[in-house]
């Protein structure tokens, strides 16, 4: 079926050992790229073995949560609105950073090929397809609810599905220099080797492209992020009796560590500040008021690929 076939237009690479591949398998290492559902299974086994515990400790978290819905207006109204009514806060934050990084960063990139890196449902692959993008979305998740599997609910809205790779971020299956964008969508936090991750984002866009790193937790001072992830963890064990540290992600970003990884890749940060409301940014003085830790900010991190 045309479904089960790997997406035309793109150059692959083989996650396992880096040489480039024609089609969906490596003549080097003898891994293939299987499509199933139409998302392009792109994990080897040993990585995917590595992960299968944050896989199903994630995946019984956001279920408890609540993610996802049975109904399909819950997707195509993300990130403006959310119909279940479950975390309308989080959207707006989500709807406010898509809408900078779409009017502010990616004007001057028409029809351009975008990688949406931590895509989830696939909602932001959706609008930029509406926006005239042409996304290509990876995640972890393939579930139906929550995952990769739930963007067949765009399938009706769009002249094509955009692709969807199960790929992890520092093993990405696409060949160097072919993505106009490369955005991690929420989801750089999640990364078990922030400056590998990176990387591999640089390695897929073309020169002068460039890399956006959204929606990660930011603090001044790294103490701060870990009573937050400590706090996490402890409430995640209280009511889902798993704690989230299956593996050990970079769970934030201090300044610190955003210099590290640009001294490490000779890149040069852009900081942008988009306005997420008044009452986000009275969170610091409210918790200083209260005696309560530092709260996390959002801001966007661009680094542009050298032409």
């Amino acid at each position: 079926m045309e479904e089960e076939r790997l997406p035309a237009g793109i150059r692959l690479r083989c996650p396992r050992c880096g040489a480039g591949i024609p089609a969906s398998d490596c003549a080097a290492c003898g891994f293939s790229i299987t499509v199933r559902r139409g998302i392009a299974r792109a994990l080897p086994p040993e990585t995917q073995l590595r992960l299968a515990g944050f896989i199903r400790d994630y995946e019984r978290v956001r279920k408890a949560e609540g993610r996802g819905s049975d109904c399909g207006d819950y997707y195509l109204e993300l990130p403006y609105r959310d119909v279940s009514g479950k975390d309308p806060a989080q959207w707006r934050i989500r709807a406010r950073s898509h809408d900078y990084v779409v009017r502010r960063l990616l004007p001057d990139r028409p029809k351009g090929r975008v990688l949406d890196l931590g895509a989830g449902n696939g909602w932001m692959s959706y609008r930029l397809s509406l926006a005239g993008h042409r996304p290509c979305a990876v995640d972890l998740l393939t579930n139906d609810s929550d995952g990769l599997g739930a963007a067949r609910h765009y399938r009706a809205r769009l002249p094509a599905l955009f692709p969807r790779f199960q790929a992890s971020f520092d093993r990405l299956p696409f060949a160097d220099d072919q993505f106009d964008a490369a955005v991690f969508n929420a989801s750089f936090h999640y990364s078990e080797d922030a400056e590998a991750s990176l990387r591999e984002a640089l390695r897929c866009v073309r020169p002068g492209g460039l890399v956006v790193i959204g929606d990660t937790p930011w603090y001044p001072r790294e103490e701060d992020g870990r009573r937050m992830l400590a706090e996490r963890q402890a409430a995640f064990l209280q009511r889902h009796g798993v704690a989230g540290d299956s593996i050990a992600m970079l769970g934030f970003l201090t300044d610190g560590w955003l210099q590290e990884m640009q001294r490490a890749l000779s890149i040069r940060w852009e900081v942008h500040r988009p306005w997420y409301g008044l009452a986000w940014a009275m969170r610091p003085l409210a918790a200083k008021l209260r005696g309560h830790r530092e709260p996390s900010r959002f801001r966007l991190y661009v680094a542009r690929k050298d032409a």
